[in-house]
């Protein structure tokens, strides 16, 4: 069987695929078979970890382990002085940008033994200009120097244990499916009796819905959506020990059964976001559905908060929180600019008019006219937030009637033109929050 394994690996190639030997190997071994087959024929001791240096599997270790095996092996994960000094040395920034086999020399002085290292990464990533890291596969020397193809048999290590990750990670657990469909994100029948007798639900009464998401304009690092719903999972278990969590995409779902007070709900997630900025420095923002009357309103609540965070928490940047009843407006007027905005015929080409003028007048009619809205047609007022005299406000508002030939007297032309500069702003916002 050895030998059988020398070949699978090592002949590996560095795209990383054979065809019908590398599920053949998937299914014929997990993660801790793989690491004592690697160290028998790579020559050495092996420890596969995760992305975030967990260690997920290890071969058997002699007396010539080092110090940084030892304390990874007994604690679960690198240990962080050691992680410190490895990031230093740009050794996680090359496994993010290679698929090569690294080596890291000996250093004495830290009591490291020299290594070989290749990362994981996901199988159906293969043509990504950044491909999902799942890990890391380490081969420490002993007292004997690798073998000669050890840095083949690491390249197929990779792929098989690619293949081993990515399937526990992409196949969700039987009460993930179960989670998922309640909230309406599988696909597939949903019986909510069964799944609340199998989740220890109630089967009925109200229940609350979150959703989070992270402002990512304001991010200082990236965060993974799975990290950020593990982290919200232990959070919402503190608070409601029969809640249920789930991940899409880049939103946080929390189901807290037996729940009717929105005040208290609204409370614990405003606390538990300002605990993050302040403790994490990670900025969310959070969309509540409560009471929801029952456990099979739960997929369509999903969906209403859905709509919140697309519509009404990016409208006003600074309501983190907020919940359906209060941002109905804010939702319709959201999904209203997003059917004009989709239809090219519905902008207004007068606009574009009164822009033109503005850039090459280095003017500021748009400012006024929609500081002069927002007012609601109070000049004095609009004036004051503008600080400039009345009169000038008002030969501003002049030349902003001739330049779109619009009676700002009238009703309907001063809600057409709030409808413009409400796609206007947005369109404006939107290549910012893509670069951010």
């Amino acid at each position: 069987m050895d030998k059988d394994w020398t070949i699978g690996l090592s002949s590996w190639p560095k795209g990383g695929k054979v065809a019908g030997e590398s599920e053949l190997a998937v299914a014929d071994i997990d993660l801790f078979g793989l690491a004592q087959m690697v160290a028998q024929n790579a020559g050495g001791m092996v420890s596969i970890e995760d992305a975030h240096s967990h260690v997920l599997a290890y071969s058997a270790s002699d007396q010539t382990a080092d110090q940084l095996r030892v304390l990874s092996i007994l604690g679960r994960e690198g240990p962080r002085d050691y992680l410190t000094v490895l990031r230093k040395w740009g050794v996680f920034d090359r496994l993010r940008d290679t698929d090569e086999v690294i080596d890291i020399p000996a250093h004495e002085e830290l009591n490291i033994r020299r290594r070989l290292v290749v990362g994981i990464r996901h199988p159906a990533d293969a043509a990504a200009r950044a491909p999902r890291v799942l890990g890391a596969i380490w081969l420490q020397q002993g007292d004997r120097p690798f073998n000669p193809d050890a840095a083949e048999i690491l390249r197929g290590a990779s792929a098989i244990a690619g293949r081993l990750i990515s399937r526990s990670l992409d196949a969700p657990s039987t009460e993930a499916l179960l989670i998922q469909r309640l909230f309406g994100i599988a696909q597939g029948a949903v019986d909510v009796d069964a799944v609340a007798t199998a989740l220890n639900l109630p089967k009925h009464g109200p229940v609350a819905v979150v959703a989070f998401a992270l402002v990512a304009a304001e991010q200082p690092t990236a965060l993974e959506p799975t990290a950020l719903g593990n982290i919200l999972r232990l959070r919402a278990s503190s608070f409601r020990g029969d809640s249920v969590t789930t991940t899409h995409g880049d939103r946080v779902y929390v189901l807290l059964p037996g729940y009717r007070s929105a005040p208290a709900v609204t409370a614990w997630t405003r606390q538990l976001i300002e605990q993050f900025e302040a403790k994490r420095s990670l900025a969310l923002r959070a969309a509540i559905a409560c009471p929801v009357d029952d456990l099979d309103r739960v997929a369509a609540a999903r969906g209403e908060v859905d709509r919140v965070l697309d519509n009404a928490v990016a409208t006003d940047p600074k309501a983190r929180v907020t919940t359906l009843a209060e941002s109905r407006t804010a939702v319709l007027l959201g999904e209203l600019l997003d059917v004009v905005g989709a239809r090219a015929e519905l902008h207004d080409p007068r606009l574009r008019a009164l822009l033109d003028y503005d850039r090459k007048h280095s003017a500021s009619l748009r400012e006024s006219a929609e500081t002069y809205l927002r007012a609601h047609g109070e000049v004095r007022i609009a004036a004051a937030a503008l600080q400039v005299h009345p009169n000038t406000l008002r030969y501003r508002l002049r030349r902003v009637e001739e330049i779109l030939g619009m009676d700002l007297g009238d009703p309907a032309d001063r809600l057409l033109l709030e409808i413009q500069l409400a796609l206007h702003r947005r369109a404006c916002a939107r290549p910012s929050e893509a670069s951010s």
